[in-house]
């Protein structure tokens, strides 16, 4: 879009009569008009869209659109074009039945900017807050090579895949969580209801308290105060990191932690590995240039580190050297994917060796995840319940030594 481009609303009759309306990027008024009369449409109004005001477009965070919407609309359009259909009316259908109220919206603005003559690739890139790059480039090789649908179903496929690998990590992650949050709720419980009620009893008794109960009552004093600033630095640090998670400089320290932690870093490298290997596979499947893909699998995978790995190999073929030496230097790739990438660049056959990669390991994904969720749900249950337990016997250790002095 050049400086110069403005964005004009049309209502157009079409050939039965009916009104359509839509948006378009041009000079000026007249451009629009002739743009639309060499489409032999008649124009009933053509108005500029301001900038400011209700006509303003917002953006913002909360207009996601979901991988598995996403997928299904590259499967039914995939499959309305292998029909016959025309890209003009497979958009026009997927915008009218797609559940998704912020897609169907962004589809008819695609559907708009392919009627006046723009690539699909173009008018989906338009919108990269939506539509992945992983797509948008896959669609360009789809648009080139002629296989348009085909390029659709490997994006499909791919996005089934990976919204697949979500779901396992999260039913394996999801008990362990809940489990944690219930204990610190319930210990933050205790400190702020129940402990003082008893300490309010001590008092009453008088005598000196043992010291775990001195603890256990200062730990209840220091809850009341720090309760709500507490609180309040977890609002602002929910807002900032649902803001800022994915800003260069926050994944560039935060990413490289993931891949070291002692229990959950091999699960991470297993996680992006398979998204690499898949995504890498699926794009020089569909017939993506090697450097062009090269340039997009290193952001999908999700860390700062395998984007690094993919910018050297991507330098290596630029020098005419191999595609699967410079990760050799690269530990966060496993000695088994180099080997079997460079068997792959020999054979010609890169694309299914990859796939076969991504599989394996997101088979690991699923068995690591299982067995991380074993091994963390009882030594969560023997920490919640050496928490719970410490505070309780705290509590009664002075009724303890009242008893004693009885007898």
């Amino acid at each position: 879009m050049s400086a110069e481009a403005k964005t004009f609303e049309y209502a157009v009759r079409d050939k039965s009569g009916k009104l359509v309306k839509g948006r378009v990027e041009a000079p000026n008024q007249a451009a629009v008009a002739n743009r639309l009369r060499d489409m032999g449409l008649a124009a009933v109004s053509i108005s500029e869209v301001s900038a400011t005001g209700l006509n303003r477009e917002i953006n913002i965070g909360g207009d996601r659109v979901s991988l598995k919407d996403l997928a299904v609309m590259s499967r039914q359009m995939a499959t309305m074009i292998d029909s016959g259909l025309s890209l003009l009316r497979a958009l026009s259908i997927l915008a009218e039945q797609t559940e998704s109220k912020v897609l169907a919206k962004i589809i008819g603005q695609v559907r708009n900017d392919v009627e006046v003559g723009t690539a699909l690739s173009v008018a989906l890139q338009k919108h990269e807050h939506i539509f992945p790059p992983l797509m948008i480039n896959m669609v360009k090789a789809g648009e080139v090579g002629g296989f348009l649908d085909k390029a659709l179903v490997s994006v499909a496929d791919n996005f089934e895949a990976e919204v697949k690998l979500r779901n396992k990590i999260k039913s394996a992650m999801t008990y362990p969580v809940v489990v944690f949050v219930v204990a610190i709720l319930a210990t933050i419980g205790m400190l702020l209801f129940i402990v003082p009620v008893f300490a309010g009893m001590f008092t009453t008794l008088g005598g000196e308290l043992p010291l775990p109960t001195k603890i256990l009552m200062q730990m209840s004093q220091a809850m009341k105060i720090l309760i709500l600033p507490l609180v309040v630095g977890l609002v602002i640090f929910s807002v900032w990191w649902a803001r800022h998670k994915n800003d260069r400089g926050v994944r560039e320290r935060l990413d490289p932690i993931k891949l070291k932690m002692p229990v959950f870093g091999n699960l991470f490298r297993k996680i992006a590995v398979a998204r690499f290997t898949r995504n890498f596979g699926t794009m020089l499947h569909s017939g993506v240039p090697l450097l062009q893909a090269l340039d997009v699998v290193g952001e999908t995978s999700g860390n700062i580190v395998i984007e690094r790995a993919s910018k050297d190999v991507q330098e290596s073929v630029r020098r005419g050297e191999s595609l699967a030496g410079p990760l050799s230097h690269h530990p966060v790739f496993p000695p088994m994917v180099v080997q079997m990438m460079a068997v792959g660049e020999d054979t010609g056959a890169l694309d299914t060796m990859l796939g076969k990669v991504a599989d394996f390991y997101d088979d690991e994904v699923e068995s690591t995840t299982e067995q991380l969720t074993s091994l963390i749900e009882p030594i969560m249950i023997v920490v919640i319940g050496a928490i719970i337990g410490s505070m309780v016997i705290a509590m009664y250790m002075p009724i303890f030594g009242i008893f004693a002095l009885i007898e």
